[in-house]
C-alpha cells in the first residue's frame, strides 16, 4: 500500500473513487525510475532534491511521490562514515562538556579533542556526528523489479489499496469465490456469504456475494482490519472476472467504493514489496535470521493494532506459537500470541511517545527489544513488559530465551491437561502424529506413559508388532527390504527401528545397504 498522504481520490457526486494512473504517465514512472537508478552511491538528500524538482512536472506531486514511496522500499541506503555516528556523538559531547561551547572555535577545538580519542581527525568526527540521518544516507544500491508499465500497474493497485485501509464492510462478487474465501480465513478476516438471486448475471461472476466485514465499534476506533481488507484486494484482483463495493469510513463520512475487473487494478508478475516492509534495518535483519531458524514460533510483520487509550499502537511483529503436531494453519490462527517491538535509537520524544503507549497496553505478552543506548530499559520493565536490550542488531539467543519462557508454560498448560496415561488405538504412531491427534506439542506428549506400547526413538508401536518385525527382519536383507517390511506397519524410522532389533547398516559405497547383526 501507499501511506494515507499519498491517497489520490475523487469525492465527486459523494463517490470515492481512487484517481488512477494512465498510459500517459508512463513516462513519469520512467523518469522516477531513472532518477532512483541516477543517484546510487549518492546521498538520500541529493535524490530527495531530484524527486521534488520532478513534483513540478507532473500532473500532480502525489503521482511523483507515490513513484518514489514504491521504489524506495527496493532501494538500500546504508550508513557511510569514518566513525560509528553515534560514538562520534557520544566523544563529541563528551569533549563539548568538559568546555563550555560557544564560539566556532570552541567547537572545532572540542571535535578535534574527540577526534584524537577516536584516533581520527576533525573533520571525519563532523562529517561522522549526523550520518545517520535519513538525508545523510548514501543509496547503495537500486535494482527494481519493476519496468515502467509494471511499475504503474503496482501504482493503481496500492492506490487501490489504500483507498480500501479504511473501509468497514467489503461486499465481493468474483469468478473465483474459492480462492476469495480461502484468502479471507488466512487473513482472519471475518465474513460471511450471501446469495445474490442471480444479480450480476450481466458479468461472469458468481450469484454468491462474499461479504468481509467485523465488529463496526471495533473499526470506528481501530480500523483494526485496514491493512488485511486492503491486501485482499491483490486476491480478487487476480480472478477473470470481479466486481467489489467497500463502505468507507472517510474521516466520519460513509461512502461507497466501487471497483470492478474494468478497472485498471491488476497484480504484476512479481510479489509487491508493499506486503513485506520494514521501518528499519534492524527489523529486516531480526526478520530475516529468526525466519531461518526452525523453531515453534511463526512470525508476523505487523499484526493487529494494540489498543493504548485513545491511541493505537501496531507492534513490529508477532510470535505465534505453533508447535509441531499443531493444527494451527495460516487459516486457523495459533491460541497464543507474543507481541515483540524493536525501539531503534530516535529522539527524546519517539522514546516519550513509545513509552506512553506501552505503559497503556494492557492483557497481551508483549517484549521490547530496546537499543542500549536509550537507557530506558528500567522503565519498560516497570510497565510489566520483558525488555531485551541491544546494540546494532537483536541477538537471536535473546528472543530465544524469552520465548522459551512461555514456551514452558503452554507445555506443562497442555501436558496437564493430558491424562497421565496415553492409549493410542494405532499398533505403531509417531510422536508427532499423537501430538497432533489431540492438538498439542510433541513436548506436551512424549513424557506420558504408555502401557499398551515401547518407544522406538520417536515413534510408538505395541510389543507385538515388535516382536513379528524381529521375526521378519533378518541379517542379509537389503535394507530396502527392510524398511519396506517397516513401511506396511506405518513407521518410517528405520534407523531407530534397526538399532532396537539389534542391527546395523553395512553399506556398499554409494548404493544400498546391507542389514547385519550388530557386533
Amino acid at each position: 500500500m501507499l501511506t494515507k498522504d499519498l491517497l489520490r481520490v475523487s469525492r465527486a457526486g459523494g463517490g470515492y473513487r481512487p484517481v488512477f494512473a494512465g498510459r500517459e504517465h508512463r513516462p513519469l514512472a520512467a523518469r522516477v525510475l531513472g532518477t532512483f537508478q541516477g543517484h546510487v552511491g549518492e546521498a538520500r538528500a541529493e535524490l530527495d532534491a531530484a524527486l521534488t524538482e520532478l513534483e513540478t512536472e507532473a500532473d500532480h506531486f502525489k503521482l511523483v511521490r507515490g513513484f518514489a514511496k514504491l521504489l524506495d522500499r527496493e532501494a538500500v541506503f546504508e550508513t557511510r562514515a569514518s566513525v560509528d555516528p553515534e560514538r562520534a556523538r557520544r566523544m563529541a559531547f563528551e569533549a563539548a562538556e568538559e568546555a563550555a561551547v560557544v564560539t566556532e572555535r570552541e567547537r572545532d577545538d572540542a571535535l578535534r579533542r574527540a577526534g584524537d580519542r577516536l584516533g581520527v581527525d576533525a573533520e571525519a568526527v563532523a562529517d561522522s556526528l549526523y550520518a545517520d540521518l535519513d538525508e545523510r544516507q548514501v543509496l547503495a544500491a537500486f535494482d527494481s523489479r519493476w519496468d515502467p508499465d509494471q511499475l504503474l500497474a503496482q501504482y493503481n493497485l496500492s492506490l487501490a489499496q489504500t483507498a480500501m485501509f479504511d473501509a468497514t464492510e467489503v461486499r465481493v462478487r468474483t469468478t473465483d469465490p474459492k480462492a476469495l474465501v480461502s484468502a479471507v480465513k488466512r487473513l482472519r478476516l471475518l465474513y460471511e456469504i450471501r446469495k445474490t438471486g442471480g444479480a450480476g448475471a450481466e458479468r461472469d461472476v458468481s450469484d454468491r456475494e462474499v461479504v468481509v466485514t467485523g465488529p463496526d465499534a471495533l473499526f470506528r476506533s481501530t480500523r483494526r482490519y485496514g491493512t488485511r481488507f486492503a491486501r485482499l484486494l491483490r486476491t480478487i484482483a487476480k480472478a477473470d472476472d470481479w466486481t467489489l463495493e467497500a463502505t468507507v469510513d472517510d474521516y466520519g463520512t460513509e461512502r461507497t467504493l466501487s471497483l470492478s475487473a474494468d478497472d485498471p487494478v491488476r497484480v504484476p508478475g512479481t510479489e509487491p514489496v508493499t506486503e513485506v516492509s520494514f521501518d528499519s534495518g534492524v527489523e529486516a535483519d531480526f526478520a530475516a535470521r529468526f525466519e531461518s531458524l526452525d523453531l515453534d514460533w511463526e512470525l508476523t510483520r505487523e499484526p493487529e493494532p494494540l489498543e493504548t487509550g485513545a491511541r493505537v499502537m501496531i507492534p513490529d511483529f508477532a510470535f505465534d506459537y505453533r508447535p509441531a503436531g499443531d493444527s494451527a494453519t495460516a487459516e486457523s490462527p495459533a491460541d497464543f500470541r507474543v507481541f515483540f517491538e524493536i525501539m531503534g535509537f530516535w529522539t527524546p520524544e519517539y522514546v516519550e511517545k513509545k513509552l506512553s503507549q506501552l505503559e497503556t497496553v494492557e492483557d497481551v505478552e508483549l517484549l521490547v527489544a530496546v537499543d542500549e543506548s536509550l537507557g530506558v530499559g528500567e522503565a519498560i520493565e516497570a510497565r510489566d513488559h520483558r525488555a531485551i536490550p541491544y546494540s546494532g542488531t537483536v541477538r537471536l539467543k535473546d528472543v530465544r530465551d524469552a520465548l522459551r519462557r512461555y514456551e514452558d508454560e503452554l507445555v506443562a498448560e497442555s501436558a496437564a491437561a493430558l491424562p497421565d496415561e496415553l492409549t493410542p488405538d494405532a499398533d505403531a504412531v509417531s510422536l508427532a502424529d499423537l501430538a497432533e491427534q489431540y492438538g498439542v506439542s510433541e513436548a506436551a506428549v512424549e513424557e506420558k506413559a504408555f502401557p499398551d506400547h515401547e518407544r522406538v526413538g520417536r515413534t510408538l508401536v505395541r510389543p507385538a508388532v515388535l516382536e513379528d518385525l524381529g521375526d521378519e527382519i533378518e541379517a542379509g536383507m537389503a535394507l530396502s527390504e527392510a524398511e519396506s517390511v517397516l513401511a506396511e506397519r506405518a513407521i518410517d524410522d528405520a534407523s531407530a527401528f534397526l538399532s532396537e532389533l539389534g542391527y546395523a547398516v553395512e553399506w556398499e559405497g554409494l548404493g544400498g545397504g546391507t542389514v547385519r547383526k550388530k557386533d
